[in-house]
């Protein structure tokens, strides 16, 4: 008789970790659900479109309608990742056991680990989120400013 297959285990401090310092590349995404995940691909697609959004934020000196489009899709991939080393580190060990290590016979026991990435996770993504907003509101009211004293 044989023993049945074992699911593999996954680690939820190790999730967390990989959305908080890869989340904008999907790493996360594909450490729990394999190479096939959807939308592993497509933080990579989005962080690509953003890298390209700020190069044309660059070399227009911020004139870019598609530039301003592309970063805040890339914005969106990078703070996605953020949020989701968030949910993952506050999800409840015996919850995180139930959908992802239900074939698997070990038990999860986060400890402070996962507690600081999720409080860095959410500073630095607080952060980054107000910066990203300020900035764009301050070019914003610039370029308003500047075509009213022009005009």
């Amino acid at each position: 008789m044989s023993s049945p297959i074992e699911s593999p285990f996954k680690n939820k401090t190790l999730t967390a970790a990989l959305a908080f310092l890869f989340g904008w590349l999907g790493a996360h995404r594909f450490y729990l659900r394999g190479k096939a995940d959807p939308y592993g691909w497509l933080h990579i697609v989005g962080s690509l479109l953003g890298a390209a959004g700020a190069w044309l934020m660059v070399s227009t000196q911020q004139s870019s309608i598609a530039g301003w489009v592309l970063s805040a899709i890339g914005c969106v991939s990078v703070l996605a990742g953020f949020l989701a080393a968030i949910v993952y580190g506050l999800r409840p060990d015996a919850r995180w056991d139930a959908q992802f290590n239900a074939g698997s016979t070990r038990k999860s026991q986060s400890g402070w680990t996962v507690v600081l990435i999720v409080i860095f996770a959410l500073f630095i993504g607080a952060g980054y989120l107000m910066s990203g907003l300020a900035y764009t509101f301050q070019t914003y009211f610039e370029h308003t400013v500047g075509n009213e004293s022009n005009g």
